[in-house]
């Protein structure tokens, strides 16, 4: 290899590695970790390094590429059982809310700071997107009631799929050839495609992973991940929303009984990590440090109108034909973090030569880090104040599931989590159905085969073997049991399973 591609292979690594530290460091600061990897850009850039680079259009495509796969491992994370009764409100954040909020923005920055109409909504139109990787890497530390978790959660994944268009819309230079008529129209109809495709893709998904015989468990995350992709490019070609389709896709495949299914979602995880810190750093990378602090008023003023304006009045707006509390609306308008999301929004018409737009991401980059610090930084203490926390709980058991083709069996693998009441309970108490049996368990590190009379503790790792036709039913009955102990059928626990 050329020495330019080795010394830019060993430049990639050592960011990557130093990021990946960071994410601790940050954790313990209780600082985003979105903010270190901007600064790690800034410091690789022509400010610190000297590297330098100006390509808005480069970051424009990079930064889809991550947002395909951020929004996918959002869709494969979310819960069905969870995201069904706020999937409503999600709905109206993610449209009506987004509409709200674009003109409250909007008038303000355009009678505080005199921008014209287009560009001050442009403002609000890249500021309207709730961020899908701040929003998830800040919630999944905090207790909060599963309600709030789901609504912010799909949200942020379903909001970046309409607030793309308008985007690109208002970004256009050329002279409007259309009717605002035709304009709305073209809105719904990329949408409604959009979740179209994303369904379509992911019944296919599941389809053909439930059913194929993979020669290597390795293949089905990639699988898995190649399918929402398949769905972004498959909505992209038919002038529909592509982020849609990839949350929509996400969601069925992360719901669906497949094969190695946390293997896929520890794979899809560590994309989105991958995703996030690239993404990131590359932002911090075309930031340019020495016009930012012009940038500092537009940036504040509009950040003030956004936390303290537009986002309580587009949950206000969203949340009326639902029943939601006035303490959870305060904490879902404070909890709208803004993240690489706009950011990515404003390279759209930096890319398009709009006039006035490198200002627009100058503000938006400051906005940014001055906002994520102070939202991020204070959510535990809000939602305290609120009194919207919610009690720790034990942790779920884990089914890891593998295919035996040829025997028309599955083999589960799960751990006894701390709290769970699986612990303490003898193995003939599971009373497995037949055709289902613990082959072995692993304690400290000994693997050996259980008895009738062997008592499961904390920690263990089991390996059942079940046919196809009872795995399920198995599955419910460990997960009964690890719930309400071995008489939970007398409690009315059948083990449904909540993550799907």
């Amino acid at each position: 290899m050329t020495p330019g591609l080795d010394l830019a292979l060993l430049l990639g690594a050592a960011v990557l590695l130093v990021a990946i530290g960071a994410v601790r460091f940050s954790t313990r600061l209780g600082v985003p970790s979105l903010l270190v990897y901007l600064a790690l850009g800034v410091a690789i850039g022509e400010a610190g390094l000297g590297i330098r680079f100006d390509d808005a259009e480069l970051t424009r495509v990079l930064g889809f590429c991550a947002l395909i796969v951020i929004i996918a491992e959002g869709g494969l994370t979310a819960r069905w059982s969870t995201l069904r009764p706020v999937l409503g409100l999600a709905g109206a954040l993610s449209t009506v809310g987004v509409l709200v909020s674009i003109v409250v923005v909007g008038l303000v920055v355009h009678l505080l700071l005199g921008l014209d109409w287009r560009l001050a909504l442009l403002y609000g139109a890249v500021l309207s997107s709730t961020d899908a990787a701040a929003v998830f890497a800040t919630l999944r530390r905090l207790r909060l009631p599963p309600r709030l978790v789901a609504a912010l959660e799909a949200e942020s994944g379903m909001n970046d799929a309409p607030v793309v268009i308008l985007v690109v819309l208002l970004s256009r230079t050329g002279p409007v050839e259309h009717p605002w008529w035709f304009e709305v129209f073209l809105v719904g109809y990329e949408l409604g495609v959009g979740a179209a495709v994303g369904l379509a893709t992911g019944l296919a998904g599941r389809f053909a992973l439930r059913r194929a015989a993979l020669p290597s468990s390795g293949l089905y995350p990639i699988a898995a991940v190649g399918f929402t992709v398949l769905a972004y490019a498959a909505g992209a070609v038919l002038h529909a929303s592509g982020f849609l389709a990839v949350y929509v896709a996400g969601v069925l495949l992360g719901n669906a009984r497949l094969p190695h299914r946390q293997a896929i979602l520890g794979f899809a995880d560590g994309l989105a990590w991958l995703a996030q810190i690239g993404l990131f750093v590359l932002l911090g990378l075309l930031a340019t440090p020495e016009r930012l602090h012009i940038a500092l008023v537009p940036a504040v003023v509009t950040g003030l109108a956004l936390l303290l304006l537009a986002r309580p009045l587009s949950v206000l707006v969203s949340a009326l034909p639902f029943r939601v509390g006035l303490r959870e609306q305060l904490f879902l308008s404070w909890a709208g973090l803004r993240g690489a999301v706009p950011i990515v929004l404003a390279t759209i018409p930096l890319s398009a030569r709009v006039p006035g737009a490198d200002r627009l991401f100058d503000a938006v980059f400051v906005l940014v880090v001055i906002f994520t610090v102070l939202q991020a930084g204070t959510l535990a203490p809000a939602a305290r104040r609120l009194r919207v926390t919610a009690p720790a709980e034990p942790a779920e058991i884990r089914v890891e599931t593998a295919p035996l083709e040829r025997m028309r069996a599955d083999l589960l693998q799960l751990e006894v989590p701390a709290g769970s009441r699986l612990a303490g309970v003898h193995v003939d108490e599971l009373r497995l159905p037949v055709g289902a049996s613990v082959t072995l368990v692993l304690r400290d590190g000994v693997g050996f085969v259980p008895g009738a009379d062997t008592r499961l503790k904390t920690g263990d790792s089991m390996l059942i073997v079940a046919t196809a036709g009872v795995r399920d039913e198995a599955e419910r009955r460990l997960r009964a049991i690890s719930r309400r102990g071995r008489l939970a059928r007398w409690f009315g626990e059948y083990g449904e399973d909540r993550d799907g």
